[in-house]
């Protein structure tokens, strides 16, 4: 990292988190100097992931961990999610939304929120490690972000 921003936060699995998580990237993002508008949809992105983790790989058991990491550099913005839930494959999210009309006309409620982050974020990476879910959020930042002053 260039212009070397990293902040990290570690919480348990419980929904009642969202609040705090949400101005913590918020707070983080602001500092790439972003359109306001980008900061609120990848805040809204940050929100949906975190909110799948704690609903599909937690199944909403408090107890569970959420590391959660927000790096800017030069030329991107990053947000790490490390979790220890049920071991996901992130392939399926692509067929999950190919057809998001589809799924309005039969009335189905899951899967915006997927639709979403994959509208929102540029890349998405993961890997399962040692029982341990490693999710990265990337979205690549306008040349002219980050300035070392910040």
């Amino acid at each position: 990292m260039t212009a070397g921003l990293s902040e990290r936060l570690v919480l348990n699995s419980d929904l009642k988190h969202l609040n705090l998580v949400r101005k913590f990237v918020k707070r983080i993002i602001s500092k790439a100097h972003l359109k306001l508008d980008d900061e609120h949809r990848i805040v809204l992105a940050a929100d949906e992931t975190l909110s799948n983790i704690i609903k599909h790989a937690y199944k909403f058991n408090r107890n569970g961990y959420i590391d959660l990491t927000v790096s800017i550099d030069n030329s991107k913005l990053q947000i790490l999610l490390v979790h220890g839930g049920k071991h996901f494959d992130v392939s399926k999210l692509k067929n999950k939304t190919n057809d998001i009309e589809k799924r309005i006309r039969q009335g189905k409620k899951d899967g915006f929120g997927v639709f979403l982050i994959l509208r929102i974020i540029d890349e998405i990476r993961y890997a399962y490690k040692n029982g341990q879910n490693y999710l990265t959020l990337i979205k690549y930042l306008p040349s002219k972000c980050c300035k070392k002053n910040d």
